[in-house]
């Protein structure tokens, strides 16, 4: 089963969760604010993603952060970041199979999908 991970409201998410559904895609809609998020799953996105890419620093909850928060950023700290502040979380990151896909654009997901599509 693939699995979606994000956050209902986000637009990019919508657009990913239509793809699928309109494919007829089989998929599990995991929100990170309803149904949670801890170390271990961002620690798994990170073993596939590199961390810097799954921090979403263009939105709006990264550049509204103090300076501080976003000062000398590390694994760690981004970590630390997305699990205090999930919108933070580049979305969406798709699970197929065990191989984490990340972002949402129609030819990635065609390509991904080809069989499907």
């Amino acid at each position: 089963m693939i699995k979606i991970y994000g956050i209902k409201n986000c637009d990019t998410m919508k657009k990913a969760r239509l793809f699928l559904t309109e494919h007829q895609l089989a998929h599990q809609f995991i929100d990170y604010r309803v149904d949670g998020l801890d170390a271990a799953l961002i620690n798994h996105f990170c073993q596939q993603l590199d961390w810097q890419l799954l921090l979403n620093t263009r939105g709006t909850t990264f550049r509204t952060l103090p300076d501080e928060a976003k000062a000398n950023l590390d694994q760690e700290k981004a970590i630390a970041l997305m699990l205090a502040q999930p919108a933070i979380i580049k979305r969406p990151v798709l699970d197929i199979d065990g191989q984490l896909h990340l972002g949402f654009s129609q030819d990635q997901y065609q390509q991904l999908f080809k069989s499907a599509v």
